[in-house]
């Protein structure tokens, strides 16, 4: 039984804390530029709030929940709204909405701020006095294209996140892989059935349709346990696991069911739809990789291995056999499959292009077997 956060809490969390890390970063330079420009002076104290150590902590702390409500709107409320515009017309939209929440935003943070420099009561006349000729000076201009500039480098961070992957973006901040470093992972290749049957009935428009919905659909059972997509290649998925991560919990077995339980709960929708509901098969192997940044025009996370090569030989072996999942001896041989999955296997295969032969085991879910 897992403790604590879920997987998808905890990568939602991981996308919602930059959002306050940008929002507190540019804030403080923000008010510390403006502070050594003026000797930390308040030269307009009609509209101007002096920067006092309450004021800068209270500041602070504003700004940060300001970034984490906008990263939380974008993971739960906003995410999906605007899927289907483009990158530029995404962020238009988005700013747009932004820009009358900030203004909101303002309402109820400025009074406070007044109050806490002026030491009275936020509902004080004079506290709104302060206020109201703020709204109508310079300076609260000059805070909204401050704010907006917060908003555009947050909502800029979110869209390059969602187009590399938090993984992959998080991975080039860190330098993880700017030199390539060997590592064991496990991999999966998982491949859609008659999927060129399915493309010639729907068309190309309705097809790319059909596959971002399956993709989509597929994405919660990946983050549960813990996998990273790799590569969507047409309509395969190759996904990967640090082998930790992989093996715990069976999670690499695990991830395979769950996204089987998760399309077939979509049936009925897929049907009605497209007339077509999507079924797929896998295999699964586990290897040393080389991992590292490559890319001269555009880089990316790059993995180079035998183990790849073999997981897409094994995956190709499913039609052989009339099954949807096959795994290696090799993988199977850390885990303990006994209690809840029935293995067959298919014996020691020579598989294209390796010299030496591998077993290969077909798995089904036991529960499945007794209903």
């Amino acid at each position: 039984m897992r403790n604590g956060l879920s997987p998808k809490t905890k990568r939602n969390l991981s996308r919602i804390i930059p959002f306050g890390v940008i929002w507190l970063l540019v804030g403080w330079f923000d008010l510390l530029t403006d502070a050594a420009a003026t000797g930390n002076k308040n030269i307009n104290p009609a509209v101007e709030i002096t920067l006092t150590p309450t004021v800068f902590i209270f500041a602070s702390l504003a700004v940060t929940v300001v970034g984490l409500s906008i990263g939380a709107l974008e993971v739960y409320a906003l995410k999906d709204l605007f899927s289907k515009h483009s990158f530029t017309r995404k962020l238009f939209y988005k700013f747009g909405f932004y820009t009358f929440f900030l203004f909101l935003v303002i309402v109820l943070t400025y009074p406070l701020a007044a109050s806490l420099e002026l030491n009275r009561s936020p509902v004080d006349p004079a506290v709104w006095q302060k206020f109201y000729s703020f709204l109508l000076s310079g300076s609260f201009l000059s805070t909204m294209i401050s704010l907006a500039f917060s908003t555009f480098l947050s909502l800029f961070y979110a869209g390059i996140s969602d187009n590399l992957g938090h993984n992959v973006l998080l991975n080039f901040f860190t330098g993880k892989y700017h030199k390539p470093v060997e590592e064991n992972r496990i991999f999966m290749f998982l491949d859609m059935k008659s999927s060129t049957a399915i493309a010639e009935r729907l068309g190309h428009i309705r097809y790319f349709e059909f596959l971002r919905e399956y993709y989509n659909d597929l994405s919660d059972a990946i983050v549960e346990h813990l996998g990273q997509v790799y590569q969507y290649v047409g309509d395969e998925i190759v996904i990967s696991w640090e082998i930790e991560e992989g093996l715990s919990d069976f999670n690499c077995i695990r991830c395979f069911f769950k996204m089987k339980d998760a399309l077939s709960a979509k049936e009925a929708h897929y049907l009605k739809i497209y007339g077509v509901a999507p079924t797929f098969k896998a295999g699964i192997h586990l290897g040393l990789v080389t991992t590292g940044e490559i890319g001269a025009l555009k880089k990316e996370i790059f993995f180079t291995g035998d183990v790849l090569n073999v997981t897409a030989r094994i995956q190709g072996l499913c039609a052989t056999y009339g099954e949807e999942l096959l795994v290696s001896h090799l993988l199977l041989s850390q885990l303990d499959m006994s209690r809840d999955y029935r293995l067959t296997s298919h014996g020691e295969l020579k598989l294209k292009g390796r010299v030496k032969p591998i077993e290969i085991f077909s798995i089904r879910d036991a529960q499945l077997q007794r209903v």
